[in-house]
């Protein structure tokens, strides 16, 4: 057996390692730390989505989140008539403002989002009717 002392990410480990002889198989035990471990730390509960600000319109253009993130800002309202590519929410992603485009000109249908909402890759954001 031979004894070694490693550290990984600030953590020491004292770990014995035997060396084997022909025909024995590998045995990997797990390290044990000598320091001790940080307390876990429980996951919050999951929020209550927010209701959307109005309901979904039925056709229309789709403006669907690209990340996970929160919403920021909201630039437009309900009836407001868009260009392409126009700002109309803005995003917070990664400690990073991302600026979130309609691909189509039209009139805002739908706001599904609310300031402060988390929200998930494919998300509908906002929709545009033509």
């Amino acid at each position: 057996m031979k004894n070694y002392r490693i550290t990984v990410n600030g953590n020491t480990y004292d770990v014995q390692v035997e060396e084997l002889g022909k025909g024995m198989s590998a045995y990997t035990a797990p390290a044990v730390p000598t320091t001790p471990a940080p307390a876990a730390v429980s996951a919050p509960a999951p929020a209550e989505p927010a209701a959307p600000a109005s309901a979904p319109a039925a056709g229309g253009t789709d403006v669907t989140s690209p990340m996970p993130g929160n919403i920021l800002d909201i630039k437009v309202n309900v009836g407001d008539k868009v260009t392409a590519n126009q700002v109309v929410v803005v995003l917070e992603a990664m400690k990073m403002e991302n600026d979130i485009v309609t691909p189509a000109a039209g009139t805002v249908a739908s706001i599904n989002v609310t300031k402060g909402q988390a929200v998930n890759s494919g998300d509908v954001l906002i929709t545009v009717a033509e």
